[in-house]
């Protein structure tokens, strides 16, 4: 039995946990009331290491910024072994500024004349070995390898004289050699006033000085982070990359576009396999494209991939080279007479992510978030209504594209809940424990609860004791909230991250980055 089925077993007993009450803790590049958003600042990526202590983001601007953790590094550890060993904890996890870089630069290929921006489309981690970190990021046709490092500044000592009294940074090399064939006289001092450049510039002491010590270059205790590209995975994609996932082997990783998946080793950039291809002979056969792909956290080799008509692929590397076939396929039949103009558009899955332990697999599709049993592919074991009072304005969505915008999912280290973002700027945290009826309502401000909408659930039938299928129906009123304000569809919160082992979400609201605490 895994880590998982014992907590599950266990909640089971215990019933459902409470509802997390969530709390501010940090944003930063808050905007002021009435500032202009700059299009390349908006935080297009967020991801959090495995161990906690970082967090990178990307923006639109093809820049990475790093954060680290600062409320454990006093002791070291992690919050909850710090708890065990009585340690004073604050009050919650803390976050600064560690560095940034320039990660992509917007390219013309010319082959194609298609321009390719910068825009950072995924972050992962990958392992840190002796102290410095790495991870990947890519836009939609580049991948690249990043090691992130503190490296020891270097500097000049034990000089004759004073830099700081030199004329210039010349100053010393251009007065102390001379072509002259003026003759000189001990200590660099010329009988012709006119060169005693060295006298006045440097003010040597009278007298002269007794020996000459050449400058020494020493390692001084300051650091300074260097970020370096190790390597750039190019040229193997035809259509944009939507997903970039490590795999638990620490050696290779996948990256997918609308019909491919290519499989890649991070020590050889000029080499991939394609593992996947969905390509038809003829594109007006093309009837549905990939839309995300994450390797299993623990089995090598197995991966996941969505696809635009609401289905998920379970994938097993040993079975053949190239996966054509799947091990399983996880959809849903939809419901007779409930067909639409928009069903095949709102199915499609935006975002997929593998539980700690891999027994489970989130999805978000437009209107909902589901989450799959890998054992049970007959349909999910619960389906979370994010924003069901959209629904009546699914035709004005649609004119103004928001019916395309692409959520992004995450779920907690213990499993017990899930997370996804909406409009408004606000966010959604669902129980998915056995018997939980969590569902609340947040917003990416600095009072996350201003919106809180109590949501009741409605459960449907039984599966069996431990698996029960429940839908949420959301109670929110059409296009106004608790409060009565209207919502607002040009603020859309798609990118969120829940920390790996504590419950603290981090989610971006255009270019801020706000983190909550429970």
């Amino acid at each position: 039995m895994n880590g998982g089925d014992v907590g599950e077993v266990a909640s089971s007993a215990a019933g459902p946990p409470a509802p997390l009450e969530w709390k501010f803790s940090q944003v930063f590049g808050e905007r002021t009331a009435g500032e202009e958003v700059q299009e390349v600042d908006i935080i297009s990526a967020i991801e959090f290491d495995k161990t906690g202590d970082h967090l990178a983001t990307g923006d639109r601007g093809g820049r990475v910024v790093l954060f680290e953790r600062t409320d454990t590094k006093a002791h070291g550890g992690n919050r909850r072994d710090l708890e065990r060993m009585d340690y004073p904890v604050s009050r919650h996890p803390e976050f600064r500024y560690k560095t940034e870089f320039q990660s992509h630069e917007p390219e013309f290929d010319y082959l194609k004349s298609l321009e390719i921006e910068e825009k950072i489309n995924k972050i992962r981690w990958c392992q840190a070995a002796n102290g410095a970190l790495f991870l990947l990021s890519t836009n939609d046709k580049t991948i690249k390898f990043w090691k992130v490092q503190e490296k020891k500044v270097k500097k000049i000592a034990d000089m004759n004289v004073d830099p700081s009294k030199a004329a210039g940074n010349g100053s010393i090399a251009s007065s102390s050699v001379s072509s002259s064939p003026k003759t000189c006289l001990a200590n660099g001092v010329y009988p012709d006033h006119s060169y005693n450049c060295l006298a006045h510039d440097l003010s040597f002491p009278p007298g002269g000085i007794p020996s000459l010590r050449l400058p020494v270059v020493v390692t001084s205790s300051e650091t300074s982070l260097v970020a370096r590209c190790r390597r750039v995975y190019a040229h193997a994609h035809d259509y944009h990359i939507n997903s970039i996932s490590n795999n638990s082997d620490g050696e290779t990783f996948i990256s997918a576009d609308d019909l491919r998946i290519n499989l890649w080793n991070l020590e050889i950039s000029n080499q991939s396999f394609n593992i996947v291809d969905v390509k038809p002979a003829n594109m007006e056969d093309l009837t549905e494209v990939i839309t995300s792909a994450e390797f299993h956290p623990t089995h090598c080799s197995m991966l996941a991939y969505s696809s635009s008509k609401g289905s998920i692929r379970l994938i097993d590397l040993r079975q053949s080279a190239l996966c054509d076939s799947h091990s399983k396929l996880f959809e849903e039949q939809e419901a007779p007479g409930s067909r639409s103009f928009f069903t095949e558009i709102i199915a499609s899955i935006s975002d997929i992510k593998f539980g700690k332990d891999g027994r489970y697999i989130l999805s978000r599709d437009y209107m909902t978030l589901k989450l799959w049993d890998i054992n049970m592919d007959s349909g999910p074991v619960a389906t979370f209504q994010v924003h069901e009072y959209l629904r009546p304005k699914l035709c004005d969505l649609y004119e103004n594209d928001s019916i395309f915008d692409k959520f992004e999912c995450c779920l907690s280290g213990d499993g017990l809940r899930v997370a996804t973002g909406s409009y408004s700027n606000l966010f959604r945290v669902f129980g998915c424990a056995p018997g939980s009826t969590e569902a609340t309502t947040l917003e990416a401000s600095k009072n996350p609860m201003r919106r809180q909408v109590q949501t009741p659930s409605r459960p449907t039938r039984s599966l069996s004791s431990s698996i029960t299928r429940v839908v949420r129906r959301g109670a929110e009123s059409p296009a106004v909230d608790a409060n009565g304000n209207s919502f607002d569809f040009t603020t859309n919160l798609l990118h969120l991250a829940w920390h790996p082992s504590e419950n603290s979400i981090a989610c971006a609201a255009a270019n801020s980055l706000y983190m909550y605490y429970a």
